[in-house]
């Protein structure tokens, strides 16, 4: 892969630069509103190996790519996975790289902070719904609150910057978010809020838990002084300052405000499928190019498919009780 291509861009003029890769779609935890008790996840043939993670990786800075994200499922638990975060450090080193991330329960955060550290990770995002332990244990189906803490303060320690991420969920986190923002500012943590998303099957109705964000901004408007703010972190997410706090608060609405426009992503799952949108079933496979008599021209098909594939749009809604989700897979599968 010497010679040299073409940057990534779609039909709608988008330049790609951020690449979601996810190194597994298992999880130590079972959120309620992303996968059931149950999981039934990939076996382990068929995810791409370290190696191939790495060619992957390579692959789309070679297009232009300035920021990957590792995700999951949860990137921690993947076997060994501090070696393809080291290989990808270097790519920081030698300018390849803005930017090397990832986003994590947190639940083996305290053991891994000290070694993303020293591999180049300056910042991470980490999932965390509620502060409350009975809570947290029932959403999560693990009571495993007390390892998350234990991961963000030993990431701070570490030197590492934390944004939360936080679902939005009517009738259960809902009266606890001001706090828990409140909290997340006073350690030095940003937060974003996110509207649950119609990905996959679970036990429950997720309009039943359906809380659109515009109606969370105008209760903490109602509490606090929040300025528009131009920070922008290469995702999705709208941010404001609040005053009060001293802190940053993101916003990131796939059902309430619609952000594709200006969309600079994609996501690759642990088995190698390209998806080109979260919110559509369009998807290419790299991993038969990986696996191909011809590698580099493989993968240059696979990107140029992809490219004239990517949709303008989303079609995420959550309109209407009982209604099945806006797609089959979970998000675990592909990536958050």
């Amino acid at each position: 892969m010497n010679s040299p291509v073409a940057p990534l861009v779609d039909r709608f003029a988008r330049r790609i630069t951020y690449l979601r890769l996810s190194l597994t779609d298992r999880c130590d935890l079972r959120c309620s509103y992303c996968m059931p008790e149950r999981m039934t996840f990939l076996p382990r043939a068929e995810v791409l190996t370290l190696e191939e993670l790495y060619d992957v990786a390579l692959a789309f800075i070679a297009r232009g790519v300035r920021k990957i994200r590792l995700t999951g499922g949860e990137p921690l638990v993947r076997r060994d996975m501090m070696q393809l975060v080291r290989a990808l450090g270097r790519k920081l080193d030698d300018g390849s790289l803005d930017e090397l991330t990832l986003t994590t329960n947190g639940t083996q955060l305290a053991e891994y902070a000290d070694d993303l550290a020293a591999a180049g990770v300056k910042r991470i995002n980490v999932s965390l719904d509620t502060r409350d332990r009975a809570k947290f244990a029932e959403l999560t189906r693990r009571d495993s609150l007390p390892q998350v803490l234990e991961g963000l303060a030993a990431a701070k320690a570490a030197g590492i910057r934390i944004k939360l991420n936080t679902v939005a969920l009517k009738g259960i986190n809902e009266s606890e978010l001001p706090d828990l923002i409140a909290w997340a500012h006073s350690e030095g943590h940003s937060v974003t809020l996110i509207e649950v998303m119609p990905l996959g099957e679970v036990e429950g109705d997720r309009f039943d838990h359906y809380l659109p964000l515009d109606a969370v901004r105008r209760d903490l408007e109602a509490r606090w002084t929040l300025t528009a703010s131009d920070a922008r972190t290469g995702g999705p997410a709208r941010y404001v300052d609040i005053a009060e706090t001293g802190g940053r608060l993101g916003f990131i609405t796939p059902l309430t405000g619609n952000f594709c426009e200006g969309c600079n992503r994609v996501r690759v799952t642990a088995t190698g499928q390209l998806f080109m949108c979260l919110g559509c079933e369009g998807k290419v496979d790299l991993r038969a190019a990986l696996r191909s008599e011809n590698p580099e021209a493989a993968l240059a098909d696979a990107f140029a498919r992809a490219m004239g594939e990517k949709p303008e749009r989303h079609g995420f809604v959550i309109d209407r009780p009982g209604a099945a989700p806006a797609l089959a897979r979970h998000m675990s599968m592909t990536g958050g």
